[in-house]
């Protein structure tokens, strides 16, 4: 669990590269998004809001952690030029390019990939950072964005196959770093152009963190401003799915899930609209 900050640093995982708690995690995901593919006799299922079908998605999920792992190991992957528009695209090329789409070699590779990545942080150190699709980062932000990406899709996995999502608080609060480094990579322009405002994000009982607007500009810091025009506070699943662009935010205020207060409370709904899913 995080306390006033941003995302665990007590403890290690591999070799004092990933914060306590993620490698953990992200090889339970794996496990667990394994476990809802096996079995599956027909991966031509279509995932809900997307074009993709299971099969789709799984491949997607598989080319995405050997990419990873290859980036944490040091070897020099292009995924497109660091937009989500580009990012699609390479995505749709690479799909194109890889013919699997059959449930059980598919959660075979999705875990192996995962290990893969784990055992490559653990051989490849790095003290500075690497190269990802989203521009230069950590490992262990890196770690923190396989984490994210496998979360997200296998969202969509559980969903398009009526089963339990594997999302849970103290996995949400393991993305953090990841959303936080990405957030300014992934502003609006359209949407954020002339704005000025102050959030603070507070997940329930646990982290936040500061995202300011300087007429279309963003910051994210660690610590919210002193003074913010706006403070969400978010169930944290449903604050990932929001962020992954998988909730609505109409939705999750409707329900609850999203409180807000302060000098400028509509600004909540706005806030994630001012932002493309990566």
């Amino acid at each position: 669990m995080v306390g006033e900050g941003v995302a665990p640093v007590a403890g290690q995982d591999v070799r004092g590269t990933l914060p306590e708690g993620l490698g953990d995690a992200i090889r339970g995901t794996a496990e667990e998004i394994a476990a809802l593919l096996r079995g599956v006799a027909d991966t031509g299922v279509p995932v809900p809001g997307s074009h993709w079908s299971v099969g789709a998605a799984a491949a997607h999920l598989a080319q995405a952690n050997e990419l990873m792992a290859d980036i944490a190991a040091g070897h020099e992957r292009s995924h497109g030029d660091g937009t989500p528009q580009s990012l699609a695209a390479a995505n749709e090329r690479a799909l194109a390019a890889f013919g699997e789409r059959a449930a059980e070699p598919l959660a075979a590779m999705i875990e192996a990939q995962a290990v893969a990545f784990l055992k490559a942080v653990d051989q490849h150190a790095v003290d500075g950072t690497v190269v990802t699709p989203l521009g230069p980062m950590s490992q262990a932000v890196l770690g923190s964005y396989l984490l994210a990406h496998m979360l997200g899709h296998g969202y969509d996995l559980a969903r398009a196959l009526d089963r339990p999502h594997m999302i849970d608080r103290a996995r949400v609060e393991l993305t953090l770093p990841f959303l936080i480094t990405a957030m300014p990579r992934v502003a609006d322009a359209a949407a954020t152009a002339g704005l000025t405002a102050r959030y603070t994000i507070r997940l329930w009982g646990g982290a936040r963190f500061g995202v300011t607007f300087t007429n279309g500009a963003v910051a994210v810091s660690p610590q919210p401003p002193s003074h913010p025009d706006c403070t969400i506070l978010t169930e944290p699943v449903a604050f990932l799915l929001m962020a992954l662009g998988r909730c609505d935010p109409w939705s999750a205020i409707a329900r609850g899930r999203v409180l807000a207060w302060g000098r400028k409370p509509w600004l909540a709904p706005r806030f994630p609209t001012l932002f493309t899913a990566p």
